[in-house]
């Protein structure tokens, strides 16, 4: 199921603000991690996926369900 979501990822046929909808109900993906979530967005690596959770403030071991609601915006305001 992970492998599938982060397959939709790179393909553009599911965005972030989708996945983080399906967070809030499904608790498989609300246990991914969200540095393996960024990195299956196109164009991004491992480089800038971390330095964007650094900008924003998010550990590097945060799940998608421990996000608090500053940190969804801010993801969201720049990959939604």
């Amino acid at each position: 199921m992970r492998a599938e979501i982060k397959e939709q990822l790179k393909a553009g046929s599911l965005d972030l603000t989708s996945l983080l909808e399906l967070a809030d109900d499904d608790q498989i993906i609300a246990k991914m991690k969200v540095v393996s979530v960024l990195e299956s967005l196109p164009r991004l690596g491992k480089v800038k996926s971390r330095r964007v959770m650094d900008e924003i403030g998010i550990n590097g071991n945060r799940r998608l369900r421990g996000l608090g609601s500053h940190q969804r915006a801010e993801l969201l305001a720049r990959f939604g």
